[in-house]
């Protein structure tokens, strides 16, 4: 009888274990399943949040410039509006008022009318004159009149300011509008932000960055600089006149600095694409006898007139 049972168990044992060792593999399968389905889980969490990341950054980027914007705006119509909404004046003497403090660190144009980044006609700038009183032999007379020839652009182009039309005959000056009261205050700072704009091809943004900067230090160190980027910005967009007037100032306002041999160079490639190729030759050539140094500026120079068929 023992021996029967045994048998029994026997056969029991050998018919379990085949599907216990089924049940196991199933087991298996369904955790390799629930595991893949949680990294594909995982990694579309992860593609969400970097969108939602990129999608937060447009943003605030859109609403900076929205807010420059409107600061724009309210800077040029701030003085049209002023007299309708300012009060009647009473009938009594009027008292004697306190005039209110100025900012030390806000550049007043009309204080120094001629201070770098100050509003000032286009082609009456000093920038001009060293280029057209050059030596005898360097081609000096080949760089007269550069600066009438920006105004001319202008004044072809019929535009003044945020498209309205030119009077008959008259070319105004082109102050644009002021951004000096919205610097940080730190020239060092207000200059890599607007660099840090124009090395993410943001030109726009640059271009406001670093015409604040020059509006509210126009006597800093980094004023060359920061007029050879703002001019660059111009040209990274094709509007070559205005890229023009800055390489301009940068080249005959601050001859020694670092840019000036860059400068040179850039206004020759603008004034090409005014479509002035005569002056532009002149002004690579101008270049190769005024920085002999600058070799790798040189060699550009050299591509370009050739390109441009300089004789």
């Amino acid at each position: 009888m023992l021996r029967r049972l045994l048998v029994f168990f026997t056969l029991a044992l050998a018919c379990a274990a085949p599907a216990a060792a089924q049940d196991a593999a199933d087991a298996i399968v369904r955790l390799n399943r629930l595991e893949n389905q949680m990294r594909q889980m995982s990694g579309q969490i992860e593609q969400l949040e970097y969108e939602n990341r990129q999608l937060k950054d447009q943003l605030r980027k859109f609403q900076e410039d929205v807010e420059f914007r409107f600061q724009e705006i309210g800077g040029r119509g701030g003085s049209k509006s002023a007299p309708s909404a300012a009060p009647a004046p009473r009938p009594a003497q009027p008292q004697a008022q306190t005039p209110p403090e100025r900012r030390s660190d806000v550049f007043d144009p009309s204080q120094d009318p001629y201070a770098p980044g100050a509003p000032r006609p286009l082609g009456t700038t000093p920038p001009s004159a060293p280029l057209a009183d050059a030596g005898p032999g360097g081609g000096g007379g080949q760089f007269a009149g550069i600066g009438e020839l920006i105004q001319e652009e202008e004044a072809a182009s019929g535009a003044f300011g945020d498209g309205m039309p030119l009077p008959q005959g008259a070319l105004p000056a082109r102050p644009g509008p002021s951004v000096a009261a919205t610097s940080v205050g730190d020239p060092r700072v207000d200059f890599d932000a607007a660099y840090a704009a124009f090395s993410q091809k943001d030109y726009d943004r640059a271009e406001m960055g670093f015409r604040r900067f020059l509006q509210s230090n126009p006597r800093d160190g980094l004023v060359p600089e920061a007029t050879f980027w703002l001019g660059e910005t111009y040209l990274q967009r094709g509007r070559y006149r205005e890229a023009a007037e800055q390489f301009l100032n940068v080249s005959a306002d601050h001859p020694n600095a670092a840019k000036a041999p860059d400068s040179m160079l850039r206004l020759g490639m603008a004034l090409n694409g005014m479509g002035a190729r005569d002056r532009a030759c002149a002004v690579f050539a101008e270049l190769d006898r005024k920085y002999p140094q600058a070799a790798n500026v040189r060699q550009a120079s050299q591509r370009e007139q050739k390109r441009n068929k300089c004789t």
